[in-house]
């Protein structure tokens, strides 16, 4: 009887496609496992990059690597650098960039997994 191991190493993250020069590398979550308990996501954000705000419907993690990142939670400006972490509620209004001239490297993690449907980017 063959028996299944009880751990999974990840060697092929999910490379999630963008069009802003962002890194995605999806390592468990929704588009490597069907997780949709959990996500967690090795991502760079290069100098200049920002995405729309959002009120996602999953508490997100981040665990800045390094360079800078920049917060914009309700009205209040973070930013946070290397060896830093925050958690972001969920159902709270955020905006993510890169405002700075160095890559930022981070890991974030998403409970419940990351999903385009749990999102709700703003236009």
């Amino acid at each position: 009887m063959l028996s299944k191991k009880p751990y999974i190493i990840q060697n092929s993250p999910f490379v999630v496609p963008t069009t802003d020069g962002k890194l995605i590398e999806e390592h468990f979550g929704n588009a490597t496992d069907g997780n949709t308990q959990l996500s967690i996501a090795h991502m760079v954000a290069p100098p200049g990059w920002s995405e729309p705000f959002q009120t996602p419907e999953f508490d997100e993690y981040t665990y800045i690597i390094k360079g800078k990142k920049q917060f914009i939670i309700n009205d209040e400006i973070l930013i946070l650098e290397a060896g830093q972490s925050i958690k972001i509620n969920k159902n709270v209004r955020v905006q993510y960039s890169n405002p700075f001239t160095d890559a930022c490297e981070y890991i974030a993690i998403c409970v419940p997994a990351f999903s385009m449907d749990l999102v709700n980017r703003e236009d």
